[in-house]
């Protein structure tokens, strides 16, 4: 794992600390690591075969799990590698839209090899400049609107290797209880990691919480600072720069700011979960082991998460000290989104016998999640989809049959057979099979209404439209396990909520 000039990529070079005196201790300097020219590589075989030889990312991955503060100062040559490029191309949605150069994956691929060679030599030399990115809105199901941002074609190829190589290091550092954008992880794995966890822990209070607008108010300063901490590369820290200093182009101005980074481009996951593993996943797991006596699980799923309490009194501490925590990072928690509820095995109880009614609902990963029982009376989390999320894909399925109404029949099953496919791939989960059979009847029911019109007689009988339901709509079935199955599979015994 050398550079080009020889050195080590695992050598470690002293420096600054990347924040102020007195921070805490999870933002303070990872310190010093192997001495110089103590190579990884020195017991390997000077003639090695295919076999055995680990790859140049998997030696990088296996250096960072020895050496939490071991920070590595070559990593740009495993970036512009043509092999990675190539990946990194082949990897991007080919029907994506162009950002502000016009480039799509298409146009870009007429002259592939020529086009990576050129991209790896100006990022060799320096001389690669990242482009602003193209402003687009999307509906959200509460009536709002998502920024979101398209990078130009080539921004993302590098981004995309940039991450691909970052991974190595950031996933041995990465805690258990998150989830968001992580390889290997799923949000149906977080979803069962806090199924699990409130059944099976002391949980009788769960926090709801939302961060205000936490694309927006992410600070570059403490991101390039945080990225620091394990890249000791200047010129990857470089590269991570020039994207958040590219800024927005809308309507021919471009704007750049120090808060913020767009949604839309493949580095912004990572930079998200590296910001709130410094920013909040160390301290809650500082917090939980000095603090806390009662039991604790947290689940977070990007900027999403949610953390359960045996005690009262130690929620509503940890929710003002959480204030505190994010107001010193440029963060705030949502004032109206964010709330504390009593939920769990005896929520029911204790609710019914001071006259309160049933116990609260909270919603994560687009279920709503409430307080049940199974067949046999013992407690268990009934999750079902977000009414805002069902009524809010309905919505959008009219429209589009409007806008197709004079298709031919094949061709609009096609199109709602994947609709109905991918809403039972995601929504169908244990105890939700009522919620995914109405579903797939009211996208049939809006079919059939837009297949009515299509004739002078406006006549279609619901006889011969249930024949196109059966042909064309997959049926509603679970298609999950249960939570304590799957997770039980995944961990084997290690806990992915601590």
């Amino acid at each position: 794992m050398t550079n080009e000039r020889g050195k080590s990529d695992s050598s470690v070079v002293p420096g600054k600390p990347p924040n102020n005196a007195g921070q805490p201790a999870a933002e303070a300097v990872e310190g010093r690591g192997l001495a110089k020219g103590n190579s990884l590589e020195q017991n390997a075989l000077r003639t090695q075969g295919r076999g055995g030889a680990p790859s140049a990312l998997e030696r990088i991955r296996q250096a960072a799990g020895k050496d939490r503060k071991q920070r590595f100062t070559a990593l740009l040559h495993h970036v512009y590698e043509i092999d990675r490029l190539r990946s990194a191309y082949f990897a991007l949605k080919r029907d994506a839209a162009a950002g502000v150069d016009g480039e799509t994956w298409s146009s870009y691929g007429v002259a592939l090899e020529e086009n990576l060679r050129d991209l790896a030599e100006r990022l060799k030399r320096g001389a690669y400049r990242a482009k602003p990115v193209r402003r687009v809105f999307i509906a959200k199901a509460d009536g709002r609107q998502r920024l979101l941002g398209v990078p130009a074609l080539e921004d993302k190829i590098v981004q995309r290797a940039v991450v691909e190589v970052l991974n190595a290091i950031y996933e041995q550092d990465f805690l258990g209880f998150s989830y968001g954008f992580r390889p290997g992880r799923s949000p149906h794995q977080a979803l069962d990691a806090l199924t699990v966890g409130i059944e099976r822990k002391k949980v009788n209070w769960v926090l709801d919480a939302d961060i205000r607008a936490f694309f927006d108010t992410l600070e570059h300063e403490w991101l390039v600072k945080f990225v620091e901490h394990r890249v000791g590369d200047r010129r990857v820290v470089r590269l991570i720069q020039k994207w958040l200093a590219a800024g927005v182009l809308e309507d021919g101005k471009r704007t750049r700011g120090e808060v913020g980074t767009v949604q839309g481009g493949s580095i912004s996951p990572l930079l998200a979960n590296l910001y709130l593993h410094y920013v909040f996943d160390l301290w809650v797991q500082r917090w939980r082991m000095k603090q806390a006596r009662g039991d604790v699980i947290v689940v977070r799923f990007a900027d999403d998460f949610v953390v359960g309490f045996q005690h009262r009194h130690e929620a509503e501490r940890f929710l003002v000290e959480l204030r505190e925590r994010f107001a010193e990072f440029g963060l705030e928690l949502h004032p109206d989104k964010t709330r504390l509820l009593e939920f769990g095995r005896f929520a029911d109880k204790k609710r019914r016998d001071r006259g309160d009614g049933k116990p609260g609902t909270f919603n994560f990963l687009g279920f709503t999640h409430s307080c049940g029982k199974t067949r046999k009376g013992w407690f268990t989390v009934l999750r079902q989809t977000m009414r805002q999320r069902w009524q809010a894909k309905l919505k959008a399925v009219a429209v589009e049959l409007r806008r197709r109404m004079h298709e031919p029949i094949p061709k609009l099953g096609a199109y709602l057979r994947s609709v109905v496919a991918g809403h039972v791939r995601y929504y169908g989960v244990p105890c939700n099979g009522p919620s995914i059979g109405k579903f797939r009847f009211e996208i049939g029911r809006r079919w059939w209404r837009v297949l009515k019109r299509r004739g002078q007689s406006h006549h279609l009988p619901w006889s011969r439209m249930e024949k196109y339901i059966q042909r064309w709509l997959p049926p509603a079935h679970i298609c999950h396990p249960y939570p304590s199955q799957r997770l039980g599979v995944i961990t084997q015994g290690k806990s992915r909520m601590r």
